[in-house]
């Protein structure tokens, strides 16, 4: 049933494009129905998954003279962010329950995008996930250029030209390795048992990690993220930080690490102080790490403190994955799920709890609103995800950071340390953004008068609690997908190589 996660997601797009002058409540309607039905198939497929198992949910010939299948398969890393999608996908609609605009035509393309999504996470074949990769860019393009505020045509387009060259270095990698192996296949677990030669995955690996890493956020790669962020609607920007930028995270992993591990190797001299790409690789998630946690620090608009703080967060999915051990790496997937969740009740916190009801996103001008009496519900909740955010324990980002510093720590000490550092900052831009726009102002002056906060946005803040609280507190609701699939065949090529 894994499949109709997809197909769901499409028809209920499909249905919505069709009655394009359907009421905002009849949108909705099918919008919520459709995610809910998503998340309900991909959590009863996590909860009878077997440890370890790859499951294959369809496999049919696509184009039988190339050897491209349509073949959808789900091992437990892809049902952690099935998870993960269908989470973010359900509290997303709840948070544009006030969508006025073309609502159809909203549900429809953000449908689309769940569609798409979904469809990355299950791909086996490697042309079929660059298909739904590709589909992903399209609706949210869209969403943000048509629904967005400030300078929306402007990062609209430049998230889009990002992907795009991502994409195309991805592409190169993928044809080269079709031909390499023989032009016979391009199914994911036949190439992992390929014995690509070392000279082809040095150039291979580094050309498609960092043409995924270029939606995971890699610094210097990562501006079209604070700026995405800050122009996209409510919706968009939960699924841009919760989802989107987990598929270049997922693509460094599942494509780049699982079928090149070689290409992470020493080169045998020196430049600079580098030995290998990982070494390249691990400083640049680090120095992500610091500056975005860094320049979120200065911030004055209320969405770039969180869209530089994914920036931060992302890195360190992006070191978890360079530390090529178990912890670290299980680490990173958690973390993936861990942040795709915080930062949706971040920017749902932020884009329609106060920018919807305050119409401005300044620190300086929100500081004498009194927010905290205004809104009270939408104080408590920014401090339990700022509190989560931080990586507090109780909550799913603490076991992620958790793991990833001991992971780091057993391969690169020095930058296990700074990484710490990043946290700090961390610390101390959620709790600038938190009294600046929450507890400014004088004790004694008047709160703003404020609609209150909705049935639907309570709905979806609950949901994303509960996810982030349940992972933090019993962990191996997520471990007991991850590591199984982390030590199956799949992966051998990273257990011979430079596996710690």
């Amino acid at each position: 049933m894994l499949a109709w996660t997809i197909y769901i997601s499409f028809v209920g797009a499909a249905a919505l494009a069709l009655m394009p002058k359907a009421s905002a409540r009849t949108a909705r309607v099918i919008a919520l129905m459709a995610a809910i039905s998503g998340f309900a198939i991909a959590l009863v497929g996590a909860w009878r998954a077997a440890p370890g198992e790859m499951v294959t949910v369809t496999r049919v010939a696509w184009i039988p003279s190339l050897g491209i299948e349509y073949h959808l398969a789900a091992d437990g890393i892809s049902l952690t962010l099935l998870l993960l999608t269908g989470i973010v996908a359900v509290a997303g609609i709840l948070f544009s329950w006030n969508v006025e605009n073309r609502p159809a035509e909203f549900f429809a393309l953000f449908l689309a995008l769940i569609g798409a999504v979904y469809g990355v996470f299950l791909s086996f074949d490697l042309l079929l996930f660059f298909v739904f990769y590709e589909l992903a860019i399209i609706p949210k393009y869209f969403l943000i250029a048509i629904w967005g505020s400030t300078r929306r045509e402007y990062a609209a387009m430049k998230l889009a030209l990002y992907s795009f060259a991502g994409s195309g270095m991805v592409l190169i990698g993928i044809i080269a390795a079709f031909v390499e192996s023989g032009a016979k296949t391009m199914n994911l677990a036949d190439l992992a048992r390929f014995p690509f030669p070392l000279h082809f995955q040095m150039w291979v690996f580094p050309l498609v990690f960092v043409g995924f890493a270029i939606l995971a956020g890699l610094w210097p790669f990562h501006t079209w993220a604070p700026t995405g962020h800050a122009a996209a609607p409510t919706a968009a920007s939960m699924l841009l930080a919760g989802v989107v930028m987990k598929l270049g995270a997922y693509g460094c992993l599942r494509a780049a690490m699982m079928l090149f591990p070689r290409g992470m190797e020493q080169w045998g001299f020196h430049v600079l102080g580098f030995g290998s790409w990982r070494d390249v690789f691990a400083v640049l998630a680090l120095i992500g790490i610091v500056y975005g946690a860094s320049v979120a620090l200065v911030q004055k608009d209320f969405k770039f403190v969180i869209g530089y703080s994914s920036v931060s967060h992302m890195g360190f999915v992006l070191l978890g994955l360079m530390t090529l051990s178990q912890i670290g790496l299980s680490g990173a997937v958690v973390q993936m799920f861990s942040h795709g969740i915080i930062a949706g009740l971040l920017f749902a916190i932020v884009g329609r709890m106060v920018y919807d009801r305050t119409h401005t996103r300044m620190l300086s001008e929100l500081g004498p609103m009194h927010l905290s009496r205004a809104i009270p519900f939408a104080a408590f909740t920014f401090v339990i995800a700022g509190m989560a955010s931080i990586g507090m324990p109780g909550f799913s980002g603490f076991v992620a950071e958790l793991e990833i510093l001991i992971g780091t720590w057993r391969a690169y000490p020095v930058l296990a340390v700074l990484a710490g550092v990043g946290i700090l900052v961390g610390i101390a831009f959620i709790w600038r953004a938190m009294d600046k726009a929450f507890l400014g102002g004088s004790a004694s002056g008047a709160a703003a008068a404020l609609p209150p906060i909705s049935v639907a946005e309570r709905i979806g803040a609950a949901i994303l609690i509960a996810a982030t609280v349940a992972a933090g507190l019993y962990p191996r609701l997520l471990l007991d997908l991850v590591l199984p699939a982390l030590n199956s065949p799949l992966f051998d090529g990273l257990r011979k190589g430079m596996w710690r």
